[in-house]
């Protein structure tokens, strides 16, 4: 089928991630997936929650929102309605599952890691594009905590993105903008890391059933993407991954063996 820019069926859409773009934000990304917008920050505070207390581990959680304006015509706040709405709560537990699984939570110890998603723009994979970015901004954080010495090891121990894929037209298509989404007869967004492990898949037949068979190239689709993605993070994170690298290689330097006094002033003199 045809698609829009004239995309392969297995090419993503441009995907660009700029960083520390909020003044105040300790970590922050604009993520621009196609013509989805999402903009990242992520906190990092000293708590946990009340079912980690005295457990020397840290947390990760997220919050998700969109704006008004970010899909065709109005939606209502959803702090106006007093809570946020089933779909806003779900993208939100998979964001904060999809950073967990990547952390070593002992090596947060006592901190929790706060992400906040607002899409200014949707057209379609505004979840996966968030924990994609969700990434970028959290390492920003931890990174700014390791240097500083207020976490003794650097917690992340894989990368972590996402991507949506989906059957439209009977042929299976890699990051569905929104009018693939709209007619897709199989929606799945997958959540994995750079080295090709699973984190989560999210797959719904929304007109039909689907076989295994198309389940598994539907994966090889999205696992064939991340390490894409990750490239891409690794672009804009690149400066501070340098620096968490020198820390951690002088880190694990040991110390220098004291020399021997003969060494440092030689032999005494016969008096």
């Amino acid at each position: 089928m045809k698609r829009a820019n004239d995309r392969a069926t297995d090419e993503l859409r441009p995907v660009q991630i700029e960083t520390g773009v909020m003044k105040f934000a300790q970590g922050s990304a604009l993520i621009a997936t196609g013509d989805t917008r999402v903009l990242v920050s992520a906190t990092r505070d000293h708590r946990v929650p009340p079912f980690l207390a005295n457990t020397k581990k840290g947390w990760a959680t997220a919050e998700y929102s969109m704006l008004p304006c970010a899909t065709p015509g109005r939606s209502t706040r959803e702090v106006s309605r007093g809570r946020p709405s089933g779909r806003s709560s779900e993208i939100q537990r998979l964001i904060g599952r999809s950073l967990r699984a990547v952390l070593d939570l002992e090596a947060l110890t006592d901190h929790t890691l706060t992400i906040d998603c607002d899409v200014l723009q949707a057209d379609g994979g505004t979840r996966t594009a968030s924990i994609t970015g969700a990434y970028v901004a959290a390492v920003q954080t931890v990174a700014a905590a390791f240097l500083q010495g207020d976490l003794q090891r650097w917690p992340f121990v894989e990368q972590v993105a996402a991507i949506s894929v989906g059957i439209v037209g009977g042929e299976p298509l890699l990051d569905l903008d929104a009018p693939e989404d709209q007619s897709a007869e199989v929606d799945m967004n997958v959540v994995a890391t750079a080295s090709g492990n699973v984190v989560e898949i999210q797959g719904t037949g929304e007109e039909r059933s689907f076989s295994r068979a198309e389940l598994d190239r539907l994966t090889d689709l999205a696992l064939g993407a991340v390490p894409q993605l990750a490239q891409i993070q690794n672009q804009a994170l690149a400066t501070v991954l340098e620096e968490v690298d020198a820390a951690r290689s002088r880190g694990r330097q040991t110390a220098a063996q004291p020399k021997d006094e003969r060494d440092l002033w030689g032999n005494p003199k016969d008096s």
